[in-house]
């Protein structure tokens, strides 16, 4: 059961239908899931097939990923499911949005994800007009952050998530939690219609610190909420950060939130490699 005075919605990062069912039946809920192109690359059905040899048409790997999220949705229908576009570094706007709305109708709880690029925002733009619920991922910084809340100013409350990856800035000897601390910060000063959405979460001592802070949302892998549901689902009444000291602080900036959004700093390189991995994990099941 969800426990009382828990503010955050829970999401499991997986591409496995199984591991949905394994984190409802020990938590007794969850809020949502997250996928992506790497994440089904890992899923059982993928991984047997390519250890037979066997690659799939392009057809095939979007039927694949399509019958994921269905059994997934059909799971947790009352949750929120993101399911991503293929995206590599010449993928355009345009093309984005066509695999969105397709994408958009595989089930009832979408939200379509899409990469914080200049691309990506053209298309959020758009689609999030169009009333389509949309998971703005690879986002790395404050700057980028208020790119997507400008790019989709108007949307319903909750109709826009960001997700900044909490574990990739920490690869790169940067404390990612202070990003997510400062685009809540930042966020307060707006309507609501984007949603934090704390993703790359690495081990339950960073889950729980983002349960203290009330962050919107978490998704984690399932060792992760396994964890958090042996030691049983606490909700600290305060926590430190637990960020190594060696991580560099990354300082608050100031931003306004009603600039056009291409006059935000887009690019960056954490996104550009997010985007080469995942694009070369989806291709790699590919003909």
């Amino acid at each position: 059961m969800r426990p009382n005075g828990l503010a955050t919605k829970i999401f499991l990062d997986s591409g496995d239908p199984e591991e949905t069912e394994r984190a409802v039946d020990l938590l007794g809920f969850l809020d949502g899931q997250t996928t992506n192109p790497s994440l089904i690359a890992k899923s059982p059905e993928a991984k047997a097939r390519l250890d037979r040899g066997e690659k799939f048409t392009r057809t095939e790997v979007i039927e694949l990923y399509k019958n994921i999220v269905r059994k997934i949705s059909g799971m947790i229908p009352n949750g929120w499911i993101s399911v991503e576009v293929y995206a590599d570094k010449k993928t355009t706007a345009d093309e984005m949005m066509r695999q969105a709305r397709e994408m958009y109708v595989w089930i009832p709880n979408a939200y379509v994800k899409l990469p914080t690029t200049t691309a990506g925002l053209e298309a959020a733009e758009i689609l999030a007009k169009e009333g389509m619920r949309l998971n703005m991922t690879l986002c790395f910084s404050q700057e980028q952050a208020a790119a997507v809340y400008s790019a989709t100013q108007g949307a319903g409350p909750g109709q826009i998530f960001v997700s900044p990856f909490v574990g990739r800035l920490n690869d790169t000897g940067q404390n990612g939690i202070h990003v997510v601390e400062h685009i809540a910060k930042m966020y307060a000063r707006g309507d609501g219609h984007v949603k934090l959405l704390a993703a790359s979460i690495r081990d339950a001592p960073q889950l729980l610190y983002f349960l203290h802070a009330e962050v919107d949302i978490i998704t984690a892998p399932f060792r992760v909420l396994s964890d958090w549901g042996a030691s049983g689902m606490t909700i600290p009444k305060d926590v430190r950060d637990p960020s190594s000291p060696t991580l560099a602080p990354v300082p608050y900036r100031k931003i306004a939130l009603d600039r056009p959004w291409r006059e935000y700093t887009i690019k960056h390189e954490l996104t550009d490699i997010g985007i080469k991995k995942f694009s070369d994990d989806w291709n790699s099941l590919i003909k």
